[in-house]
């Protein structure tokens, strides 16, 4: 029998084989030691030099062909034996396993609140970029370059560049009023950095949220009523406020909110104001057509007072267990 007849012979048995059984049956068959190869390779010694050098060639790389797919065959069959056992382990009628739920970050919980409370009181959400330009962080909100109330804000700047990691939400609704006219209410809640050094009430990194309501005849007394009803939905009682005097570049007049906390103490809250006539005209407005309120309030501070959450730090943790308990 020459070499390509006894390869085909060969390659055959082995795709037939459907066991290790029938495998090791053809192994014997064609390369076991009365295998027919091996009677092929036996019989060379007495085969002229030529003849010998040609068929002991093909005869030796035959058979490293054909231990090749006996070899590459018994894995199949061995991974196929493996399937099938782990198949026949299953029980169909064992109850399935419960698949872990996970839980949402309480600052995500907090937001989706205030977005809920203020969108029930007719304010829309609205996004910014969260790398910004000197324009729109500062300029826009009539605070120019030299300006000292620029210290107030620790900022990151990126090389190179005039922009910055925004240092509040307010660029968000410089941008909006570029491109809508009055009268809205709009929240802007989002992500800020600010350079400083961290502890158990600062972070580089943290979450604000920032309304606007302008309109024709929109007063202070509109603010407060808006912000007495978002801290009543919010704490699920009635909450006292009051308006201390204070200074912010773009509103004017410019006031912090103090909230009762307890039986004697307050506590700063958030600060607010009129919208300042320099950051209407900036956006394209005339400033005795409109006015308006602007606030801004930190999720962190909201979040760490609803769940009496001790520090900062905590929430950008990753801690498990921490996180398990919301």
């Amino acid at each position: 029998m020459d070499a390509k007849t006894l390869q085909k012979q060969a390659l055959e048995a082995i795709e037939q084989a459907k066991s290790l059984a029938e495998l090791e049956t053809a192994y014997k068959a064609f390369l076991g030691k009365s295998g027919q190869l091996t009677g092929i390779l036996r019989g060379l010694a007495a085969l002229p030099d030529e003849e010998r050098k040609t068929q002991g060639k093909e005869a030796n790389e035959l058979r490293d062909l054909l231990e090749q797919h006996f070899a590459a065959k018994k894995r199949e069959i061995q991974e196929q034996g493996v399937l099938a056992s782990d198949s026949a382990k299953i029980d169909v009628t064992a109850p399935g396993k419960r698949i872990a739920k996970g839980h949402l970050h309480p600052l995500t919980l907090i937001q989706r609140k205030t977005q809920e409370i203020f969108g029930s009181m007719g304010f829309e959400v609205v996004e910014g970029p969260e790398i910004e330009t000197e324009w729109y962080n500062f300029d826009a909100l009539n605070i120019p370059s030299g300006h000292p109330a620029r210290d107030l804000w620790d900022t990151f700047w990126l090389k190179d560049s005039d922009k910055l990691l925004r240092t509040h939400t307010s660029p968000v609704q410089a941008r909006y009023m570029e491109k809508h006219e009055p009268p809205f209410r709009i929240i802007a809640p989002g992500r800020i950095f600010r350079y400083e050094a961290t502890d158990a009430s600062h972070e580089i990194n943290f979450y604000q949220l920032e309304g606007l309501m302008v309109g024709k005849e929109v007063s202070v007394a509109n603010f407060k009523a808006v912000i007495e009803e978002f801290y009543r939905q919010f704490f699920e009682r009635k909450v006292e406020i009051r308006l201390r005097p204070s200074y912010f570049p773009f509103t004017e007049p410019s006031f912090e909110i103090d909230m009762r906390w307890g039986k004697e103490n307050w506590l700063e809250m958030m600060g607010a104001g009129m919208v300042h006539p320099n950051v209407f005209k900036a956006v394209g407005y005339i400033p005795d057509d409109w006015q308006g309120f602007a606030f801004g309030m930190g999720l962190d501070r909201l979040a760490m007072m609803k769940y009496r959450i001790p520090d900062i730090r905590l929430l950008y943790s990753g801690d498990l267990n921490f996180l398990k308990q919301f």
